[in-house]
Parts: C-alpha cells; structure tokens; sequence
C-alpha cells in the first residue's frame, strides 16, 4: 500500500501499511521468560533466511507474537514447530498459530504520549488492535491489525495526527416528514460545518421499510427521486455490510422511524460499530429486559445512543434530568404537558366558547395530530414519553404499569376512522360536562406525572387529564407547546421548568440533527 507522508508542526511524520505480513504466535507456558528463548526463536527463523518485522512479548510471559512476510509464514511456522518440538511433547508449547489476514500500521514521528488520541478512535470505530508495539524513544509506534480494518484504521489515524475533516458517516432510516426534513437540513449545512467545525457528515445510506440507496460519498440532493427509481430491497446487514466494504468510519445510524420491529435492529447495529440515534420512541419503552440489554451492547461496544426527540422534541429534557440525576441530586416528581397536540386542543378549549369537536378539527388542518386523532386522544403517546423519563432515573417501570385515561369513550374505540371522523361531535358532551365541573378560573391540561419514591425501583406513572389554575405555570401554557416541571430536593417547592415548541417535523429534526453534531 501506498506510503502517506505530511509534515506536522515541523516534524515529518508518516503513515504506512503493510499486508503482505504474516502474525506468528508462539504460545506456551511460562518457559517463554527463560534465558535464550529469543536467541533459539531468531535462531531458527535465521537458518531459514527469515527476517521478523518485530515481536511482542505477551502478557504473563505466555506467548510471543511476530511478523514475518506472509511468503515466509508456513516455513517460519514449521522452523519453530521443529526448534520446540521437545516443548510441545512436555506441554510447554501448547501452539504455534499463522495468521495471514493482518496488517501492520506504522507511524513514524509520532509521539507516544499523544498517540492515545488516536488509539481511543480506533476503538471507536471497533477497530481494536491485536499487537502494539512502540521504540523507546517513543517516536515510533506499530500496530498489527485485522487486514480487513486497516485502511480504515489509516483514515482514522490521519484525521487525528494530521487534523484533517473527520468524515461521519451516516445512514439515515425513514423518510417520513422527519426523516426527510432531517436530511434537508444535512444536505444544506454540509458545506457550513464542513468550514466551521472541520466536520464533513456523509450520508452514504438512505432507506425507507421497502428501498434503500447507497452512495460512499454523500447522496444527492435529488435522493427521493433515487430511492423511488433506483433504490433496492435490503436488510439490514446490507447497511453495514456496505460500510465495512468501503472503509467508512465514524459511523452514525438515525432511526426516523416509528416502527416497533425496526427497533430490533438497534442491537445488530451497534455491534456492527454504528452510534445511534433516534426520534422513535419505541426502542425506550418496550421491555425492561430489552431496554437493559441495548444498553449492555452500548457498553460493550463503546457506543452511544441519543434520544432527545423522544421527549419534548428538540427541548433540551431528556439530558437535563439525565444530567441532574448523574450529579446525585434527588428527582422528586416530574410532571408536566407532553403532547403538542393535546397542549394546542386544551390551550384553546379551555378558554374558547367552542365545542370540542371544532377545536379538534382545527388541530387536525393545522397537522397537529395523527391522522386518527385517537392515537392522540388515548394517551398511549403521553405515557411512553413518560416511561422514557422514568428510565432515565433507572426506575423499572413497564408501560402495563402506567395509568392512562384514554380521552375516548369505550363505544367510539372501534369504530372505523372514516366512522369516527364522521361522528366527532359526539366527543362534544362529554367534554362540555369536563369544563363545567371546573373551579372558576381553572383550565384543563392533559399531563404525564411521575411520583412516589423515585429511590426505589419503580415510581408511580399516571397519564390523566386535571383542572389547574389558569395562573399556574401549567395554565399559563399557549399555542402547541409542551412544558415540563422537574421537582427535586434541592429545588424544594419550586420546580425547574422547560418550556417550548413540543411538536413538529422541523424542531424534530433540528433535534436529531443535533444529537448527530454531539456525537460528531
């Protein structure tokens, strides 16, 4: 492979790989510390005309690696065999091992102390080196890597020695109102970060539940009408098999979806070396079992995973209570109104001489609400933003634990839609009786709330609509925006609040796109 040289603050450092090489591991039991192991091992290989690039003591004393040219692998291989034969009739030597598919990656010029930069992006990137091996003056350093990592691995230790754009790369899930917002937004900042941040996002992958295209540098501008024409059945192995064929680092998978087997995927992604995230709430919310067992790949892999969206959408919440909590300090209650939708639809029936009905379809022309409004009005929505709040305090609630009282009367639950839009004004009395029953100068808010010890496994959840005075911070509220407060014991009575813009495409995918930037 070709030599790259570039000269850094004055000194000329340079990265080269080699994979024509060979790995020979000779593993045995503490014999390898005696005195003139060495000499017997370079012995051996000398009278075959053998040179070795390097070698590495093991740890303990229990194996030596080195590497020779991958011609002279089989011969250096039975020239130590023959040398130790006596070793392995004792049990001293228990194999002699030939790895052909390595590479070694040499940097010359580079300083040891500062080489751990480059060391933790490599780890990131899942590439983990087999053998690391560095001169005493620590101006060279050498790793012996899988041959199918190092090209990669040369990407990633160039963008940190010689500060080049780090690329992200960038495969985006969905292409739904979000999805596709999210990636206009991308396409038309690339070039301003690119200049600002010296930060170049690349999105090589745009899929939908059908199609998917790909692209190793970044897609059009005219993807939808690629993906339509031109984009392919797929699996999800296909993502990542395609990332790992053209060397793409930095790897980043966005779930825009709200699909609950998407979800599934999460697991295989990660281990496949992506960061996540994702506006689906789904994934936060099923299972404890599996909501634990994402974070143990996370863990595993050196991953991150950022959900912000779920909650507030491009509000600043879910790293606001996780932070509070990581600081130790004690989260008492949280309540607070979750949906956009439902905030616009109370906001304004609460103080407008309208029927319900009216001010329902007006939330419907604006895009408000699902196309259904039940899945609005049913709470289901509410009381998973909830449990995703929940489990940011490590409390082991399950959504069958939340208590939820769904807007809709039982007889209007399994109707058709056409039906249920067609007969919107039987809502009307239920929830004219609702306001009339109210305190004068009270307001109704449907709002999430969770309580109870917050210090033990699991919090009380409740979904519900409440009257609440309209001067308080929760009947102040206006428009579609959803407010948040957060009650602790340092706070006392009065709560933090978050207030702002709680729905929409637009601050969605502003929101994901900055979960990107953080991770980028």
């Amino acid at each position: 492979m070709q030599l790259n040289e570039q000269t850094l603050y004055g000194n000329s450092q340079q990265i080269n790989v080699i994979d024509d090489v060979a790995l020979i591991d000779l593993m045995g039991r503490d014999f390898l510390g005696k005195v003139g192991i060495d000499y017997r091992i370079f012995g051996a290989l000398a009278q075959r005309n053998i040179s070795v690039s390097f070698v590495v003591q093991g740890s303990f004393e229990k194996g030596i690696g080195m590497v020779v040219a991958a011609k002279d692998a089989e011969n250096a291989a039975a020239a130590l065999r023959k040398e130790f034969q006596q070793e392995f009739n004792l049990g001293e030597v228990y194999d002699i091992a030939v790895d052909k598919e390595i590479a070694v990656l040499s940097v010359t010029g580079q300083n040891w102390d500062t080489f751990h930069k480059s060391l933790n992006a490599l780890i990131k990137n899942n590439i983990t080196p087999i053998l690391i091996n560095n001169t005493t003056s620590g101006e060279n350093v050498t790793l012996v890597l899988k041959k199918s990592d190092a090209k990669r691995a040369k990407k990633v230790i160039s963008s940190e020695i010689y500060g080049f754009c780090k690329q992200i790369n960038i495969a985006i899930f969905g292409c739904g109102q979000i999805g596709s917002t999210l990636i206009e937004q991308i396409l038309n900042s690339v070039k301003n970060i690119e200049e600002r941040k010296h930060i170049k996002l690349n999105i090589f992958a745009v899929a939908n539940s059908k199609k998917a295209i790909f692209n190793e540098n970044i897609i059009s501008k005219n993807w939808r009408q690629e993906l339509e024409n031109q984009g392919v059945e797929y699996l999800i192995e296909n993502i990542a098999d395609f990332a790992k064929t053209h060397n793409l680092e930095n790897l980043i998978a966005v779930d825009n979806t709200a699909s609950s087997e998407f979800v599934k995927n999460y697991i295989y992604l990660i281990n496949s070396g992506f960061d996540m995230v994702s506006s689906n709430k789904i994934a936060n919310t099923l299972d404890y079992d599996f909501y634990r067992q994402i974070r143990w790949a996370l863990a595993k892999q050196k991953k991150r995973y950022l959900y912000e969206t779920n909650v507030g959408a491009g509000l600043p919440l879910i790293d606001t209570i996780a932070l509070l909590h990581l600081s130790g300090e004690t989260i008492t209650r949280i309540r607070g109104v979750f949906s956009g939708s439902l905030s616009y639809i109370f906001n304004n029936y609460s103080v407008k001489n309208q029927p319900f009905s009216d001010i329902l379809q007006e939330a419907m022309k604006m895009g408000l609400t699902e196309p259904d409004p039940r899945e609005d009005l049913c709470g289901n929505d509410v009381a998973r933003k909830l449990l995703i709040l929940a489990r940011e305090l490590d409390l082991q609630n399950e959504m069958s634990e939340i208590a939820v009282q769904n807007l809709i009367s039982e007889n209007l639950r399994k109707l058709s839609t056409a039906d249920f839009l067609q007969n919107l004004d039987i809502l009307n009395a239920d929830f004219k009786a609702i306001k009339e029953k109210q305190e004068k100068g009270c307001v109704l808010r449907y709002v999430g709330e969770l309580s109870g010890d917050l210090q033990q496994s699991k919090g009380i959840l409740e979904v519900k609509l409440v009257s609440v005075p309209q001067n308080s911070v929760l009947g102040q509220l206006k428009g579609s925006d959803s407010i948040f407060e957060i009650y602790t014991e340092s706070y006392g009575s009065q709560p933090l609040v978050i207030q702002g813009a709680g729905a929409g495409a637009l601050v969605t995918a502003r929101g994901v796109f900055g979960d990107i930037l953080r991770l980028a």
